[in-house]
């Protein structure tokens, strides 16, 4: 760790070790779906039906909101592959902490690099594409992410602090850049025709696509574990 990982991760491990109660919570909050990522996006949802004189803007805001989230999740996943490998916390023996549940926690995550975290990056992005058009919703969507995303982590030893402040860096980055005028007007407005013109096609679509964004896309995670596995031992 570096002289700013270091008090930040002390202290939060510190706090609470001793408390049961708030170990396991802590742990339901990392890894509960809803906790994470579904009443951000419940938000989206409700800012794509309220009806009105600028439901066009609204629904290309959310597109794009979307579709940040998507890249910012994504750049989170090249910089972890391109850039210096960083072992997490958990696993690192010269962090000298110990970890609350760290049995439990991350178990297929030692050959995926700490620095950035996806997580914070995905939902910055949605937190601040909610913030661009509900101020007071999205200044709460915000405190959500660090709360009941970045903390925990950290706490938990999956990240590192400055891990998680990149993450939110690059999502935030995201979610203003692809909002903007001039962008948002490049590709939202087709996928806002689609939706009207083919409901059917496009809300099942939709349905697929928050469900993966959601559950932070699992499964190819999961696929992409095992490959990566099989890689090492060959």
């Amino acid at each position: 760790m570096n002289a700013f990982d270091t008090p930040i991760q002390t202290w939060l491990v510190h706090i609470a070790a001793s408390s049961f109660v708030f170990t396991h919570a802590v742990h339901a909050v990392a890894e509960f779906y809803f906790t994470k990522g579904l009443i951000p996006l419940a938000i989206l949802c409700a800012m794509w039906f309220q009806p009105g004189d600028s439901q066009q803007w609204r629904r290309e805001t959310v597109v794009a909101t979307l579709c940040a989230g998507l890249v910012a999740f994504l750049l989170g996943r090249l910089f972890a592959l391109t850039l210096p490998f960083r072992l997490r916390p958990m696993y690192d023996p010269a962090v000298h902490l110990s970890f609350p549940l760290a049995d439990q926690t991350g178990a297929a995550m030692r050959l995926w690099s700490s620095f950035p975290s996806d997580h914070a990056a995905l939902w910055m992005a949605i937190a601040v594409g909610i913030f661009l058009v509900w101020r007071w919703l999205g200044v709460l969507a915000i405190v959500h992410c660090v709360v009941f995303v970045c903390l925990p982590r950290v706490y938990l030893g999956l990240h590192y602090p400055t891990d998680v402040i990149g993450g939110a860096v690059i999502g935030a980055f995201c979610g203003w850049f692809l909002t903007r005028g001039p962008i948002r007007t490049r590709f939202a407005p087709l996928f806002v025709r689609f939706m009207e013109c083919r409901p059917t096609a496009g809300y099942m679509l939709a349905f697929l696509f928050l469900f993966e964004l959601a559950t932070m896309f699992d499964e190819p995670r999961f696929l992409a574990t095992l490959v990566i596995k099989q890689l090492h031992r060959g």
